[in-house]
């Protein structure tokens, strides 16, 4: 094997999970995200398209933003 190809530190992996400036704003991001979410607990009226339903502020938030990040994902997957 060339030098280039072979690895012999055992640090095959390292440098994918290294931390980076954009890691660590998602990050930040979404641990705001949560703190948001469950800051919010009363009880709400919401419109799914005909029923009006009452839950939890907390819920509709926190499925909102996991249809955001499944769409997110979706989305950078189909482009990459």
């Amino acid at each position: 094997m060339s030098p280039k190809t072979s690895r012999s530190d055992g640090k095959a992996g390292a440098k994918e999970w290294a931390l980076t400036p954009a890691r660590v704003g998602v990050l930040l991001l979404a641990v705001l995200t949560l703190i948001f979410i469950f800051e919010n607990t009363d009880s709400t009226e919401i419109r799914l398209l005909i029923p009006l339903v009452t839950m939890p502020l907390w819920v509709a938030l926190l499925a909102t933003a996991a249809i955001g990040a499944l769409c997110g994902a979706f989305f950078m997957r189909r482009r990459g």
